[in-house]
């Protein structure tokens, strides 16, 4: 049987393959379990330790007022369940978990997750953005890349036998590495002998998202199945967004629930989710409806509720019901949180 065969028409979620009417709502870019510590203080940790995040304390790490190593781990089981029961009792149905290689992917507690909750978890493969990466995957081809990210599919991913459902979210930084290229490539080699979606991490740049498409659709791969994550911090005219979405790819605005203006990696100004909201309805009334998706890609301690974050909950508990006050209709919400994901995450 060929690596394609046993999954076409089928989604494969951490506890194995379902049919796509089983899914459900559900957020595309997201994280349970990660580590986003950055490098730097990797190398240099605090000497002293941490104090707990609380509700004095939260803004100011949230804000980036200073390093707060706890913040980039979530690696807490029963904090994951307890709030993945949250988005269960708001709506949501199903999430994709897209910790690659570089950010210490759990695939084991993602099962337990999902065998707690009863949420259907898709497990990305690959590898994150060049400076999180093993030091020896500079030296790898393009070819070993797609080797190991078809056996992540077929067989069983970061040294265990569950599987991932979708390729990234595969880093790229801005100016784009050779290393991160490679990686690239055997990405796309993966998805066109798997039948997988690919989710691309954008670097910090406004043109990088056309750079990363033309690369894409130069080896010869169709966009209507490759999403550029990460929209809402990196494109902020509509010139691009338009342009960008004219090729065919997948749109993805994954940061709702981030209302604060300042970014700590960059010197941007962020929207808030009302601002969201305009981009994605100017995309569904030019004919993009179905290439938008809308997520949280929740990182970091912070985001989640338990730490005076928003959680997984959000976008089922407040901006569905606002985004049905501002003129779009049931079907444009079943459009983006069901229908486009189940195609999505259905392998071809």
């Amino acid at each position: 049987m060929s690596a394609r065969s046993e999954r076409q028409g089928k989604v494969q979620t951490v506890l194995g393959l379902v049919d796509p009417a089983e899914l459900g709502p559900t957020l595309m870019h997201e994280h349970v379990f990660i580590d986003l510590t950055p490098p730097p203080l990797r190398l240099s940790p605090p000497p002293v330790q941490e104090e707990e995040i609380n509700l004095c304390n939260c803004f100011g790490i949230a804000y980036g007022q200073k390093p707060f190593m706890r913040n980039y781990r979530l690696d807490e089981t029963e904090v994951a369940i307890a709030e993945l029961m949250e988005m269960k009792a708001a709506g949501g149905r199903a999430l994709v978990d897209l910790t690659v290689g570089g950010l210490n992917p759990e695939p084991d507690r993602l099962v337990e997750v999902a065998m707690a909750t009863g949420v259907h978890l898709v497990m990305g493969c690959g590898h994150y953005v060049n400076d999180y990466q093993h030091p020896a995957n500079h030296a790898r081809s393009a070819d070993d890349f797609a080797r190991e990210m078809i056996e992540q599919i077929t067989v069983g991913a970061w040294g265990t036998k569950v599987r991932a459902g979708i390729i990234g979210e595969i880093g790229c930084q801005a100016p784009w590495t050779d290393t991160e290229k490679r990686v690239m490539d055997g990405a796309i080699t993966a998805m066109q002998e798997t039948g997988a979606a690919l989710n691309v991490h954008p670097g910090r740049d406004a043109d990088q998202p056309m750079e990363v498409v033309d690369f894409i659709r130069a080896r010869g791969q169709a966009l209507d199945r490759v999403v550029i994550s990460h929209i809402d911090r990196t494109i902020f005219d509509d010139e691009r967004l338009l342009r960008l979405a004219d090729t065919g790819c997948l749109i993805e605005f994954d940061l709702f629930g981030w209302e604060q203006t300042a970014y700590p990696a960059a010197d941007i100004d962020m929207p808030n989710d009302g601002m969201r909201l305009r981009m994605v309805k100017q995309l569904v009334d030019r004919g993009h409806r179905d290439q938008v998706l809308i997520s949280h890609d929740i990182c970091t301690r912070t985001r989640l509720g338990r730490y005076g974050g928003h959680g997984y909950q959000h976008i089922f508990a407040n901006i569905v019901p606002r985004m049905l006050r501002r003129g779009f209709t049931q079907d444009d919400v079943d459009t983006l949180l069901v229908k486009t994901p189940r195609r999505l995450l259905s392998f071809q």
